[in-house]
């Protein structure tokens, strides 16, 4: 197989848009990387990727956020969602998630600043299309939104009116 030239691509995982950003500066040389906010998002866009010639890609290699903590810059504060205990956690705060509000904010919060439309969110959170006026949604986010002013958080979901909704954090 010599002679044969191969991609390589890091894939760095990191679940606030502080550490992401942390991950970006530390993998700036590098020729390929990704960062997502979850394994389970890294799997999705690895499986949906289709691979020309499997004999030329090279490993994979993963980088985790705790790589990021030799970075020389004070860490931010950043709202978290911690999916082992199904808690929200800002600061040294916490508060637990139903099912739909964690499903429903792990969407929002890995990919910050992105619309995500009704049918997307259906699909993600609930598994079927949207069907309806959406006032299914709209509790969760009534609840996620009282939850995150409790916390004191300084993040946000806007809703994009007629579209769906997006997360923004200070």
């Amino acid at each position: 197989m010599t002679g044969i030239p191969f991609a390589s691509l890091v894939i760095g995982i990191a679940a606030s848009p502080a550490e992401r950003r942390q991950l970006a500066r530390l993998l700036g040389g590098t020729e390929a990387f990704l960062i997502v906010s979850s394994v389970h998002r890294a799997r999705e866009i690895l499986d949906a990727a289709e691979a020309p010639h499997a004999a030329t890609v090279a490993p994979v290699q993963t980088v985790t956020a705790d790589v990021a903590q030799d970075v020389a810059t004070p860490p931010r504060p950043h709202l978290t969602v911690d999916s082992d205990r199904r808690v929200l956690r800002w600061l040294d705060r916490e508060i637990e998630l139903t099912r739909l509000e964690h499903d429903f904010l792990l969407c929002l919060v890995g990919a910050p600043g992105q619309v995500w439309t009704y049918e997307r969110l259906h699909l993600e959170v609930w598994g079927n299309e949207h069907l309806g006026r959406g006032s299914d949604i709209h509790s969760v986010v009534r609840r996620v939104r009282r939850k995150l002013a409790r916390l004191d958080a300084s993040a946000t979901i806007h809703a994009v009116r007629g579209v769906g909704f997006r997360f923004a954090s200070a």
